[in-house]
C-alpha cells in the first residue's frame, strides 16, 4: 500500500507457522506502475489493476487503471487516466468505483471512461472498496478509523470506530464486512505500535466484532472471501494469510514486502498486487 524501506519486524503473535508455501503461482503480470489492487470482472472475464505512480496521498494526476487477460497479458496499459493515486476498486451493476485519496472515482465498465468524481467529505485517506448484493459500496479511510457507503453518487458515513484500528482492506460477506486492520499508533515508516488484525462489521446494526484467534497479529492491507475462508495480505512483510473461523491465521504464501488489495475470481485463484515490484501475481488455492 505504501512505497517504503521496510526495517521493522512486524510482530507475528497466534500465526500458525507454516513450512511452505500452501498456493501455487501460476503466472506475474509486469511493467505495472505502483499496483496497489487488483480486481477479477467476471462479466468482461479480465483483471483491473490500479497504479498509483508516485506518492499515495498525493493530488498528482499520475494514477490510471490497466487492464489484464485472465493469463497475466497486458490489454490495455493506460485503460483510465485523470486520477491521482488509486487504490481498491469495486463493480456496482456497470460501473467502476475507485477509491483515490479523498474522492472515489466512477468508470464506464464498457468503455474504461471516467464519468465521475465523487468528493468523500472528511475524508483523508481512502483506501479499499467493495460492494454488497444490493449494489451499494462501501469504502475505508485507513488514516480515520472509518468506512463510509456509497449509493449510487451519495456518500455517507457507514461507521467511525476506534477498535476499525486503521482500516484498510474491505470485503462484502453477506450480511457483514470483513476488514482488514492495519494496526494502532501508524509510525513515520507505517511501521505500528500495535499490530493489526481481522474484523468484521454487520451491516444492519454496524456493529463491530473481532474475528476471534485474528487480532494483533499483522499489518493487514488486503483481504477477500471464498467460502468460509478469509485470505488477507501484510503489506510490510509481503505474506499472504488463511484464516478460518475457530483457527489462527496461516501463512501461505511469501513475497517482498509490498503485497496489497487482494483480488479473486470467487473459486479457486487469488490476484495479489505486488506494489513494489510493479507486478500482479495469479495464485492457485490448493
Amino acid at each position: 500500500m505504501k512505497r517504503l524501506i521496510i526495517s521493522a519486524v512486524v510482530a507475528t503473535i497466534g500465526i500458525a507457522a507454516a513450512p511452505a508455501a500452501q498456493a501455487g503461482e501460476l503466472w506475474r503480470a509486469t511493467g505495472l506502475e505502483q499496483p496497489e489492487s487488483a480486481l477479477f470482472d467476471a462479466a468482461n472475464n479480465r483483471i483491473i489493476v490500479s497504479n498509483i505512480v508516485g506518492n499515495p496521498g498525493e493530488a498528482d494526476g499520475n494514477g490510471y487503471l490497466s487492464v489484464l487477460s485472465l493469463d497475466g497479458k497486458t490489454v490495455t496499459q493506460h485503460w483510465t487516466d485523470g486520477m491521482d493515486a488509486p487504490k481498491g476498486m469495486a463493480i456496482s451493476g456497470s460501473k467502476l468505483y475507485v477509491a483515490d485519496i479523498t474522492k472515489v472515482r466512477v468508470v464506464d465498465l464498457a468503455s474504461g471512461r471516467l464519468i465521475a468524481s465523487i468528493v468523500v467529505p472528511n475524508a483523508v485517506f481512502l483506501n479499499d472498496m467493495t460492494s454488497d448484493s444490493t449494489g451499494k459500496v462501501y469504502v475505508s479511510d485507513m488514516l480515520a478509523d472509518t468506512i463510509y457507503r456509497i449509493d449510487g453518487d451519495r456518500p455517507e458515513l457507514f461507521v467511525r470506530d476506534a477498535l476499525l484500528a486503521s482500516p484498510n482492506g474491505v470485503f462484502a460477506d453477506g450480511n457483514r464486512l470483513i476488514v482488514a486492520s492495519w494496526g494502532k499508533g501508524i509510525k513515520a515508516d507505517f511501521s505500528t505500535e500495535e499490530p493489526g488484525g481481522l474484523l468484521s462489521v454487520d451491516l444492519a446494526s454496524k456493529v463491530v466484532s473481532p474475528l476471534p484467534g485474528a487480532q494483533k497479529f499483522a499489518d493487514l492491507d488486503g483481504v477477500i472471501a471464498i467460502g468460509d475462508t478469509i485470505y488477507a495480505t501484510a503489506y510490510m512483510t509481503g505474506t499472504l494469510y488463511r484464516y478460518r473461523a475457530g483457527g489462527t491465521p496461516e501463512a501461505v504464501a511469501h513475497f517482498k514486502p509490498g503485497s496489497a488489495d487482494i483480488g479473486t475470481d470467487g473459486k479457486s485463484i487469488l490476484y495479489v498486487p505486488l506494489m513494489n515490484e510493479g507486478e500482479v501475481a495469479a495464485l492457485k488455492l490448493d
